[in-house]
């Protein structure tokens, strides 16, 4: 049983990418609450439209705290897997990394006020592409969960 650097990198992979499915599954729901609550039609019209829009600002004030972190994680996976020589990990991260980089710079959510623009997100293609997005995520990192499981088990298995 040998503890190897790449033994070590998918550890920590292992982990971050646990704060990754909760960071997906808190945008599914965040989302899920923006269409419940642009959907619902509010008891009296100036307090409840206010409380709705009040709402959904601070639900997307949210979603854009999350960004960062992100994708400050998966370019670690990508820096440590190229550092370990783990270069079907590296492989298989390269593209949501690509995709989080164009996401970055070309949003269909980029109002006037930035990402997750409280009056962007609202419309129903727009969060319709948003859900799907975190849904496709979410899929991506529970794979990449049980990749990493396996591989850190399988290095710290292996001889030197």
């Amino acid at each position: 049983m040998a503890f190897s650097f790449a033994a070590f990198c998918f550890m920590l992979a292992l982990v971050l990418t646990l704060a990754l499915i909760f960071f997906a599954v808190w945008r599914i729901v965040a989302f899920d609450e923006i269409r419940r609550e642009s959907n619902n039609p509010s008891d009296s019209p100036e307090t409840g439209k206010q409380q709705q829009i009040h709402k959904i600002e601070k639900l997307c004030r949210m979603l854009k705290k999350l960004i960062v972190p992100e994708h400050f994680i998966h370019c670690l996976f990508c820096l440590m897997f190229l550092c370990s020589h783990q270069w079907l990990a590296l492989l298989a991260n390269i593209p949501l990394l690509l995709f989080n980089l164009w996401r970055f710079l070309r949003s269909p959510t980029k109002g006037p006020r930035g990402r997750f623009d409280p009056s962007c997100v609202v419309r129903p293609h727009v969060l319709a592409v948003c859900s799907r997005e975190a849904w496709c995520k979410l899929g991506f990192y529970l794979l990449s969960l049980f990749y990493y499981l396996y591989s850190m088990v399988y290095n710290l298995m292996s001889p030197i």
